[in-house]
């Protein structure tokens, strides 16, 4: 079945938004906004006035839709107003919702250390361990790689986190001997967490194996050695320059 055709203005509206990149998400729910003030007016928002502005967030309060969503049509139909048609004096009646603030529900230590344990598996236990220990979301997370730990300074790299920024955030002893666990028993090669697993699933036998401690090998006549290291394994030589991770 063919796709529904894109009216010009709408697709005016996309445009303007790739051009200032805005993320996937966002454009939806932009388009799904300005959609939804469409079918309330009953014909083409291009013929909106300010009124109908005013009289569409009043709408909305009275159908007790939350401030989030009634902030997120507020900054839709400005952008479509001001960057789309260029009648930025229209949207003067639109005014942003305060949101209620509520307490965190914060969980103690032991809270946290059963919800890790509870997990399925060792994957899910360290991926869990990183989004707790260092405050990372969950795309965050899963677009981790095994290079953006570096042990040597105690740090994972976080790319293209909320706002496409780029950051570095703390990474403690514990949460780097999870990850070494995790890496020694499924060896991944680019992706700490892939969600398609290139190797075999992960066995209990090498689980139980990665979690064994190590003995530390002696050096080579080479003057190269390995360190016994997971995730953060990297081959030290005087000829070659240590890499990260």
């Amino acid at each position: 079945m063919p796709d529904k055709p894109i009216s010009p203005l709408r697709q005016r509206m996309i445009d303007a938004m790739t051009a200032r990149r805005f993320g996937e998400h966002t454009q939806k729910d932009y388009v799904r906004a300005v959609k939804n003030f469409a079918d309330y007016l009953g014909c083409s928002p291009a013929k909106a006035s300010a009124e109908d502005l005013r009289r569409y967030q009043l709408h909305l309060a009275k159908q007790h839709t939350s401030p989030a969503t009634i902030n997120q049509a507020c900054s839709a139909l400005r952008f479509f107003f001001k960057i789309t048609l260029d009648r930025p004096y229209l949207t003067r009646h639109l005014a942003p919702v305060q949101r209620p603030r509520k307490m965190p529900a914060v969980l103690s230590q032991d809270e946290v250390a059963r919800l890790i344990e509870a997990a399925p598996s060792l994957k899910y236990r360290a991926a869990l361990s990183v989004g707790y220990g260092a405050g990372l979301r969950v795309s965050e997370i899963a677009k981790l790689k095994v290079s953006d730990i570096d042990s040597g300074r105690m740090t994972l790299r976080v790319e293209r986190g909320k706002g496409q920024r780029d950051r570095y955030v703390m990474l403690s002893p514990q949460l780097l001997t999870i990850l070494r666990e995790w890496w020694r028993a499924a060896r991944p090669p680019v992706w700490l967490f892939p969600g398609q697993n290139p190797v075999n699933p992960v066995t209990e036998r090498q689980i139980n194996r990665a979690m064994r401690p190590r003995r530390r090998r002696p050096a080579s006549a080479s003057g190269c050695r390995r360190t016994p290291c997971g995730t953060a394994s990297r081959r030290t030589c005087s000829s070659r320059a240590p890499t990260s991770a």
